[in-house]
């Protein structure tokens, strides 16, 4: 598959998870990448400084760049889905806020993913938009500093059927609104390309006119979130996608976040691409 001299990273919380969480990235360095991606990857939203230490020095110990991290999203196992527009998850994003934002300015990375959750008992879809413009608007101040970007992205309601955010347009109101009540510049779209083609959006239109509002893409084909190409008739015109991005200049890293062919061997799932362009 043509690539199109495009940047792609792999996302350790989906792939080489036979692996322990620390030899991740020195898998992905085995397997050609250059850069990996992580949801995030302690049990708390504030870990012990060992455990940060050790994630840390596990990525500048396999050479590869940290392309993007996300916040704490809550009990992902059990249903949450982020805590951005959640009362009751308000404090907890807060708190991981510092130390999300300490481990990008110590590896470089500069795209954080922040959830948005949930549906919230009680809330109109307003107050919830307001309080995650909220929340969203102290990350992204504190992100500046290490130069960072927060994004936002939406969810598919077939995986995720509780998700508040469920397509391209409702994330860019919440991005669109804390911009304009905030005052922030650092904070922009996650096109996830599953969820977004699972929804049935029109990927080339979106990825047209809303490209500038885009700073950080992910991958997987539907219907199954498999690897590109492996969709069949029902899949993504990947390799469409790709020649669009790289003529509208697209230039940032693109997550290879799909479930494994072989989840006992996550190596294998990358013969789609061409192997000098990773």
């Amino acid at each position: 598959m043509r690539t199109h001299g495009l940047r792609f990273d792999v996302n350790c919380s989906i792939l080489f998870t036979e692996l322990p969480l620390l030899k991740r990235p020195g898998a992905a360095r085995a397997a050609g990448f250059g850069a990996v991606e992580f949801w995030w990857p302690f049990t708390d939203p504030v870990p012990a400084d060992r455990e940060v230490d050790a994630f840390t020095g596990a990525i500048a110990d396999a050479g590869v760049q940290l392309a993007l991290l996300n916040f704490a999203g809550g009990d992902m196992a059990a249903g949450d889905r982020g805590l951005l527009g959640l009362p009751e998850g308000s404090a907890a994003f807060r708190d991981n806020i510092d130390v999300c934002v300490g481990i990008a300015a110590r590896t470089g990375c500069t795209i954080l993913n922040a959830l948005y959750g949930n549906h919230a008992d009680g809330l109109s879809r307003q107050q919830q938009d307001e309080l995650a413009a909220e929340n969203l608007a102290l990350a992204a101040r504190a992100a500046t500093g290490a130069g960072a970007t927060v994004v936002v992205e939406a969810l598919n309601s077939y995986d995720s059927p509780r998700a508040a955010l469920v397509s391209s347009q409702r994330a860019l109101e919440v991005i669109n609104l804390v911009r304009a009540q905030a005052g922030v510049a650092n904070v922009a779209f996650l096109a996830d390309l599953y969820h977004l083609g699972k929804m049935g959006e029109d990927l080339p239109d979106l990825l047209i006119w809303h490209h500038d509002s885009i700073a950080h893409i992910q991958i997987a084909d539907v219907p199954d979130r498999g690897a590109p190409g492996t969709g069949g008739p029902r899949g993504l015109h990947f390799e469409g996608l790709f020649g669009m991005l790289a003529a509208h200049g697209y230039d940032g890293w693109i997550g290879c976040e799909y479930k494994p062919s072989d989840p006992a061997d996550s190596s294998t799932s990358f013969g789609w691409r061409e192997p000098d362009e990773v």
